[in-house]
């Protein structure tokens, strides 16, 4: 399996050239379903040590529904397929560039979530204007064991957030054990209480809000994603969350852009345009960098050949 890993604001991302499985033909969202449903031990065996690590994010290049499209993309991470992912759209930008399908100028993907943009500004800088995000509910207390009653908002950016502002914990990078432990309660608690998208969609990633001592930076923030690791980036779908949010409250105009830093430091420039159904249009500036370019190997007879489960010291049925 022929593989490009990048990272972005330090968050990794893994894009598979071939040797993926046969999802057949159709719309995006449903091919996708058919991974995260019939090809478990396939999306297991790529991202789980020891092949990979926990907080990467893997993005299987797919045929385009839309001709205009450049190519189509599914994400996954060790436990989830994503609807859409910001720091891997970036990762795959300049993969792209890498390999020369692309050049300086914008070009669009598309992924299961709809048809994002992309503006390549140099081989490591990319502005992704991302789908239409919303708001879905405000100020919504839900009791959290450990941390008693906890504030936050539902937003979708790509992905299904609860975002708590400020944080119960401080966001620091000496604090990333207890904010991660404080985070799957959340989410536990949001998913126990019912709180979900109008569909019924569960929240799959949680958003702390805190202060950064740099001078010019909005916020910090950490993210926890599905597979309970943190971003390392500052979560490109979840900073379309919360600019929704910012907009929803009045706290931000149109146009105008911030720095949103994550609990390691690392950046991207936001700002947003006003959606056509209410939402906001955001854009999403940041840097990747190409880091290595593989074949993944899968040996009948390896025993760790289907990955690691997480949390465990046994090998991952294939």
């Amino acid at each position: 399996m022929h593989v490009i890993d990048s990272h972005t604001g330090g968050e990794p991302t893994r894009v598979i050239l071939d040797g993926g499985p046969d999802l057949g033909s159709g719309p995006l969202a449903e091919r996708a379903q058919r991974l995260a449903t019939e090809h478990i031990p396939f999306y297991h065996s790529v991202i789980l040590e020891p092949r990979a690590q926990v907080a990467m994010v893997a993005a299987l290049l797919v045929e385009p529904v839309d001709p205009s499209c450049v190519t189509g993309v599914i994400f996954f991470d060790a436990d989830a397929v994503l609807g859409m992912c910001g720091h891997g759209t970036i990762g795959l930008a300049v993969t792209l560039a890498h390999l020369g399908r692309i050049g300086i100028g914008t070009h669009k993907i598309e992924t299961p979530a709809g048809v994002v943009q992309v503006e390549l500004s140099d081989a490591n800088t990319v502005t992704v204007t991302n789908i239409e995000s919303r708001r879905v509910q405000g100020k919504v207390a839900v009791r959290v064991d450990g941390l008693g009653t906890v504030t936050g908002d539902l937003a979708y950016g790509g992905n299904w957030f609860f975002i708590v502002d400020p944080s119960p914990i401080p966001v620091t990078t000496t604090n990333i054990r207890k904010l991660t432990d404080a985070a799957i309660a959340v989410r536990e608690a949001t998913i126990a209480a019912g709180i979900c998208g109008e569909n019924g969609e569960a929240v799959d990633h949680v958003i702390f809000q805190g202060t950064s001592p740099n001078e010019g930076v909005h916020s910090r923030n950490f993210v926890l994603c599905p597979d309970d690791a943190y971003d390392r980036s500052p979560c490109g779908t979840g900073s379309s969350a919360r600019l929704a949010c910012l907009a929803a409250d009045g706290q931000l105009r149109p146009g105008d852009e911030i720095i949103q830093e994550s609990v390691i430091g690392s950046s991207y420039r936001l700002s947003y345009l006003v959606g056509p159904n209410g939402g906001v249009i955001p854009t999403i500036t940041g840097q990747a960098f190409v880091m290595s370019e593989s074949k993944l190997i899968f040996t009948e007879h390896d025993p760790f050949k289907g990955g690691i489960s997480p949390g465990t010291n046994t090998k991952n049925p294939d």
